[in-house]
């Protein structure tokens, strides 16, 4: 059995190894070109590891470009696997493979489908979330449920703390899950569409800090876009603070060691900020 890894980020990269860990192997790669997208959260790049395994490499601006359906089926691939890649894979890719193609969501589908499911988990309050892979289908996250891994999320959970959890929940259930497909052990489950719910993508300005928000509010949004998010800010006088890391008080304290922020039911103290002149940001 064949299979091929498209990819461009840590979480793609830590299943790879983890296939390798097992005795897998893969037999072909597909990534975007080295100058492109050098700022994306978790960027890697996957010379190093296909060097060292000897497997073929492709690097395309677009899953969907010919070259890259093209190695799929020049490397007669079996299972595609498309994991950490933002474009959306056309029909043709996925029916290219002879078996399928196989997509990752750290979310425990139906709930979570669409973008930015780690800082949304932590918005939202939630206590756990997971990871979910799926047979891709022509659908956003539709597809049938090959297997899930549960996360819990603790109360002080940062988005970088919460990431490395999704990641290794990544390698655990790609491990099982690629045992499963060499013994011909997978199985789909139909996605219970009435449980279903889309989280929109987020942006930078959804980072701001109002005063009208209560202080779990802004604890959840500071420790959701921390890094390697863009960060939570607050604009004051002309002035745009960016808060990493803070704590919540029902008091107001005497010190000037912390940044402070009023709010209708407490106060928020910035232990880890950094304050930007607005016109230098423009």
């Amino acid at each position: 059995m064949k299979f091929a890894f498209v990819t461009c980020v840590q979480i793609g990269l830590s299943c790879m190894e983890a296939i390798y860990n097992i005795g897998g192997k893969l037999d072909l790669i597909i990534s975007i070109p080295d100058e492109k997208s050098k700022k994306k959260s978790g960027r890697i790049y996957v010379d190093d590891f296909a060097e060292k395994n000897s497997i073929p490499v492709i690097k395309s601006n677009h899953i969907n470009d010919s070259e890259a359906i093209e190695a799929i089926k020049v490397h007669n691939i079996d299972w595609l696997f498309i994991i950490g890649w933002s474009q959306i894979a056309s029909k043709e890719v996925i029916e290219t493979p002879n078996l399928g193609a196989i997509g990752a969501h750290p979310t425990l589908l139906p709930v979570g489908r669409g973008r930015a499911a780690i800082p949304w988990a932590i918005i939202k309050g939630l206590d756990k979330t997971g990871v979910s892979f799926f047979k891709m289908d022509e659908g956003v996250d539709t597809g049938l449920i090959l297997g899930q891994e549960e996360v819990p999320i603790n109360i002080d959970e940062t988005a970088l703390t919460l990431y490395n959890k999704i990641n290794k929940a990544h390698e655990t259930l790609i491990k099982r899950l690629f045992t499963d497909i060499q013994n011909n052990k997978i199985k789909g489950t139909i996605q219970d569409e009435s449980k279903a719910t889309y989280w929109e993508g987020r942006k930078p300005k959804d980072g701001e800090l109002l005063l009208t928000m209560t202080v779990n509010e802004t604890d959840r949004l500071v420790r959701a876009t921390t890094k390697p998010y863009p960060g939570a800010f607050i604009i004051r006088d002309n002035q745009k603070v960016i808060i990493w890391k803070g704590f919540k008080s029902n008091k107001k304290l005497e010190s000037n060691i912390f940044h402070e922020i009023i709010l209708e039911d407490g106060f928020f103290y910035a232990t880890n900020y950094e304050v930007r002149d607005i016109t230098s940001i423009k």
